[in-house]
């Protein structure tokens, strides 16, 4: 039995007007994202405004650095306190008191090992501590973003001492220092976001900051500079002649001088910082150290520059689609003139708030972490 075959004629070419369709949906899968995005931005109401930041491209460097200190770095205290944003050292009693995020002023005491720890829940607050100045007689001053500044007695009474200046209440106290005639020294890193709405103030890009004084013996608050962006730790000087204060945002520290001639004035301490500063501490021995809650990336230097690109990231937020954009987080060591010693920092960090040397060691906070980071500096 014989089979036949016979060959399928090949399918015609096809024709232009059947290309026509799926070119269409080719431009139309491009498009229309592109059309969506445009009139998102065109109806987002946010209005992000010009940074003074064209001086502050690049970044310095110090002549040490330690780009892994995870590597050698324990936690102390790890799942006994959540977000301990700053780091205050007693020596008198080798206590350190941090401040949580869930109100408790904890006071830790550091064993041989960060496991071998002790931390006590001391006082809550009700609102959340950030930054903690030990005062004259036991007392701990401390900055809670939601209450403002606060007197904690050593026998853990705590007591309002201010929450306004000129008639404008404190959305965000952030950090303060004690001077030897009592006066405190603190900021409000701005008085129109709280700090959970932090994010918009940094995006926004007009200073809503002050830099202030309390005097305990005259309860006077008194605005010292105003007009900041996001002015955040503060130190004194040695000899109390002046104040530092950093703006994150501009990745810089201010001198402030409190005594002499120059009584009033402002000048730059250290600027073009590699990363934004958050706290900064006087170590007692001719360094200060400034905590960097995220390194400078070029991405960073663009969005501060251009405005168009914060009011993209503004849409991010709005649906949590921001990417995270912090890394390279840790600690710039300087010298009593502002010059760069050392710089501690790890890829893999984020937010680290503080940085305190106690010792041989660097103890290092955290806005959200729960444990205190602690770094042995040999």
């Amino acid at each position: 039995m014989s089979e036949s075959r016979t060959d399928s004629p090949a399918p015609p070419p096809p024709s232009k007007t059947s290309l026509k369709p799926s070119l269409a949906v080719s431009l139309l899968s491009i498009l229309a994202p592109i059309l969506a995005v445009a009139i998102l931005y065109r109806q987002e109401p946010f209005d992000p405004a010009p940074l003074p930041v064209h001086e502050q491209s690049g970044s310095v460097a110090a002549p040490r650095e330690n780009g892994r200190m995870l590597r050698g770095a324990e936690m102390v205290g790890a799942g006994r306190m959540v977000g301990p944003e700053d780091v205050a050292y007693d020596s008198a009693s080798e206590v350190i008191y941090v401040g949580c995020a869930d109100g408790w002023v904890k006071r830790v005491k550091v064993g041989d090992s960060g496991s071998d720890s002790t931390v006590e829940d001391w006082v809550n607050t009700g609102g959340r501590p950030l930054g903690l100045a030990l005062g004259r007689d036991g007392e701990v001053i401390v900055c809670d973003a939601n209450k403002g500044l606060l007197n904690v007695s050593k026998h853990g009474t705590v007591e309002l001492l201010t929450n306004e200046a000129e008639g404008l209440k404190f959305k965000l106290t952030d950090a303060a220092a004690v001077a030897r005639d009592g006066t405190i020294y603190f900021t409000d890193a701005s008085y129109k976001y709280t700090l959970e709405e932090v994010i918009w103030d940094l995006l926004e890009g007009r200073p809503h900051g002050r830099f202030l004084s309390y005097d305990p013996a005259t309860k006077e608050t008194k605005v010292l500079a105003r007009d900041l962006y996001f002015p955040n730790g503060v130190a004194l000087s040695p000899d109390q002649s002046f104040v530092i204060f950093c703006e994150t945002v501009m990745r810089w520290c201010k001198r402030y001088y409190i005594n002499g001639e120059r009584t009033g004035h402002i000048d730059t301490f250290i600027d073009r910082l590699p990363g934004y500063p958050d706290n900064i501490r006087y170590d007692g021995e001719g360094h200060y150290w400034i905590a960097l809650y995220t390194g400078n990336s070029m991405f960073n230097e663009l969005l501060l520059k251009y405005p168009f690109i914060r009011k993209g990231a503004a849409i991010l937020e709005r649906f949590n689609r921001r990417p995270a954009m912090e890394k390279n987080s840790g600690v710039f060591q300087v010298d009593l003139e502002g010059k760069p010693v050392a710089h501690y920092y790890d890829p893999q960090l984020s937010f680290i708030s503080s940085g305190n040397k106690i010792g041989e060691y660097l103890y290092c906070g955290s806005l959200h972490q729960p444990y205190i980071l602690r770094l042995k500096l040999d």
